[in-house]
């Protein structure tokens, strides 16, 4: 919900879900530090009596908001992101974050009965869980912003009031020293290497759970929903691992482990497109044994009550470790998506040690396989055929056989990895990978088509533009943007002769293709947030449209919501909104206030064409929703002769809407049998930046 309101003062930049969820992170190891520290150094009682004065002045900070707090007009903002969170939910999160250890220890010492109180841990987790589930299907669709901050802050001081009526019972009822009553069969003393374990158990799952959502949503489906599943089954896996009868056997989590582990692996060698439904399955799978074999060893070494608190802050701090190597080191020290392997590997290394034997065949083996795959499958770039499909088996069965060795199993599969990236240089297809670089928005790909000899960009699984290495081709605009298509028409209706010279607006760069449809006496404008992808499309060595083509070309730096409130009103006769995070429009940028900020940028007579393709979205009603909601006309193409062929021919299927103010801005398209109004068959409700429903426009088919 935080991140929610924050998301367009912001730009709506991946960076603020990012620094957002490590805030949280840091909250919740602040939290657990707090009952740790405050139990240890207080006794019971007299931390009680600090608990309920904390949770009665965190009530000052309700409900929660960021009115009138403006971000920084440059440099970055993730400094000013935090110190916002921190001064305006920080007290109530870290609060509310520290009573789960704080409930279980004042349980052990108020309740000898009751016995173990690590079940509260797991219901807890579930919680949790059907929170993160209530959110998009419930909360997000039925109240706008302002009313879920005031239902959370009534809920929050239900919370309040059982906390204080808890501490005054354990004032009441504890003895000064705090000395826990149960479950203190023995009095060990926790040991670095208890500490360590407790670390590196907690790390992985949270590392793989970050690395998991980023493979799923850029790879095979990129809408924000999608980020709940793997969430859930991380936050079901403590629930179920610290369960008083945990339901599932831990050595049959083990096994399924293993098996997990070589699917996922053998795909990712072959680079095999699952289709997305099964492919997200498997890796899913992979995401909830990891998480139920670590949590489930986390919750057989568990340590005596006495040590609960400092359990449970080695696990905050294991969690916030996994989750700050793929938010800050990965993106900074990889061009790829490679802190997943990474963690599929270190997850295969924590597995139980099971069977004996000879430890310098740990480290022979997995390279005499691995000779052996080079040798047998090393054709970059062609798909899998007899023979290597052979091997591959052969090393499968032979990577599978090790699962009862950790560090074989772990260093086998590390070959596999590295091997597979080494030959994937050449994709599948045949395309030449020219090169591959990541930025906070994710990773980009050049790849050239020898027989096509065409180049494209891609993120994730999407192309973002096209260029022509033909030099009679190289100044015609490819893929979605072809002359015969949407955009073709949308600048044919717009060309000189109905206006003297145009001013064009363009969110989103691409490699520069509508910059083809420009004139020289022109100037256009680009609005880009990742200034790698400006980079790449700048650099000559690899494309040449923004160089060669007609108009004079400025790009701008920065969200697009953001920009365009810097720019003089009627600035442009027509704004482009092409932005996408791999598949995904955007959601900020689809709403009232949206739309709102365009048209205050475009002339009377201008009109807005926003590129709404998507495997995933249904975007026309909604466009159609706001238009209503606005006053203003809509309307759409569906160019989809081309499907099938996005990714390695010149022309691609699309989808484009236009909207003006009136239908004559429309020019020649108001009477194009090819461009039908945009009608809100379903009766969708406008977004606002208040609310938004994912599931609306989800396309189940």
């Amino acid at each position: 919900m935080a991140a929610r309101i924050l998301l367009p003062r912001l730009g709506g930049t991946p960076t603020v879900w990012i620094t957002c969820l490590l805030f949280f992170q840091a909250a919740l190891l602040t939290g657990y530090a707090y009952s740790h520290l405050s139990i240890r150094l207080l006794g019971l009682r007299r931390q009680a009596i600090l608990h309920a004065v904390l949770v009665i002045a965190s009530l000052a900070f309700l409900p929660p908001s960021f009115e009138g707090v403006t971000p920084p007009r440059d440099g970055n903002p993730i400094l000013w992101l935090l110190a916002n969170l921190a001064t305006r939910i920080g007290l109530p999160f870290v609060v509310l974050s520290s009573f789960g250890p704080i409930a279980q220890r004042w349980l052990a010492h108020t309740d000898a009965k009751r016995g173990d109180p690590y079940f509260l841990y797991a219901a807890s987790n579930l919680g949790s869980l059907l929170a993160l589930l209530a959110y998009p299907l419930v909360f997000e669709p039925l109240l706008p912003l302002g009313s879920q901050s005031i239902v959370w802050s009534v809920a929050y001081a239900v919370v309040v009031v059982t906390v204080v009526v808890l501490a005054i019972s354990v004032r009441r009822r504890g003895a000064e020293s705090g000395a826990p009553v149960v479950h203190e069969n023995h009095l060990s003393a926790v040991t670095n290497a208890d500490r360590f374990r407790w670390l590196i158990y907690a790390a992985i799952p949270s590392s793989m759970l970050m690395g998991a959502t980023s493979f799923i949503s850029t790879d095979i489906a990129s809408f924000p929903l999608l980020w709940v599943v793997p969430l859930v089954l991380y936050l079901l896996s403590y629930t179920l691992a610290f369960a008083s009868k945990p339901p599932l056997p831990q050595s049959l989590m083990v096994k399924s482990e293993a098996h997990a582990i070589v699917l996922v692996a053998l795909t990712m060698y072959w680079a095999i497109a699952l289709p997305g439904v099964f492919s997200a399955l498997l890796h899913l799978a992979l995401l909830f044994l990891v998480a139920m074999v670590c949590h489930g060893e986390l919750a057989r070494t568990r340590p005596p009550v006495r040590h609960l608190t400092e359990f449970y802050l080695w696990l905050a701090i294991g969690g916030l470790a996994g989750g700050v190597f793929n938010a800050l080191v990965a993106p900074v020290a990889f061009n790829e998506i490679i802190e997943y392997p990474i963690a599929i590997a270190a997850a295969a290394l924590l597995r139980p040690r099971e069977s004996k034997g000879k430890r310098t065949l740990d480290i022979i083996l997995p390279i005499l396989f691995g000779a052996l795959l080079i040798a047998a499958t090393w054709r970059p770039g062609s798909p899998p055929d007899l023979i290597p499909t052979l091997a591959m088996i052969v090393f499968g069965v032979l990577l599978f056989s090790s699962r009862e060795r950790p560090v074989r199993f772990a260093l086998a599969l590390a070959l596999l990895f590295a091997i597979g990236a080494m030959r994937l240089t050449s994709s599948p297809s045949g395309r030449q990978l020219v090169t591959a670089e990541r930025s906070f928005f994710g990773v980009y790909r050049v790849l050239d088509n020898p027989v096509t000899r065409i180049r494209t960009i891609e993120h994730g699984t999407t192309v973002h533009g096209a260029h022509s290495l033909a030099p009679e081709t190289r100044l015609e605009p490819l893929s979605y943007y072809h002359r015969l298509g949407p955009a073709g028409d949308i600048f044919a209706m717009t060309k000189p002769g109905r206006l003297p010279i145009r001013r064009v607006g363009l969110v989103g760069l691409g490699v520069g293709s509508l910059a083809c449809y420009g004139m020289s006496n022109e100037s256009w404008t680009y609005y880009e947030i990742d200034p790698l992808v400006a980079r790449l499309a700048s650099d000559t060595s690899y494309f040449t449209l923004l160089r060669d083509c007609p108009p004079r070309l400025r790009v701008v730096y920065g969200d697009a919501r953001l920009t365009l409130a810097r720019v003089s009103p009627k600035s442009f006769d027509l704004l482009v909104v092409d932005a996408f995070a791999s598949d995904a429009i955007p959601v900020h940028l689809m709403t009232r206030e949206a739309f709102i900020d365009y048209f205050r940028v475009i002339d009377v007579d201008g009109v807005l064409a926003i590129h709404i393709s998507n495997d995933h979205m249904d975007l026309q009603p909604l466009v159609a929703a706001i238009a209503s909601d606005l006053g203003l006309v809509a309307r759409v193409r569906y160019d989809l002769e081309a499907s099938g062929a996005a990714k390695l021919t010149a022309h691609s299927s699309s989808v484009w809407v236009v909207v003006a103010r009136s239908d004559p801005a429309f020019g020649s398209l108001a009477s194009d049998s090819a461009w039908n109004a945009a009608v809100n068959a379903t009766g969708m409700k406008a977004w606002t930046d208040d609310f938004s429903n994912i599931l609306s426009v989800i396309s189940w088919r």
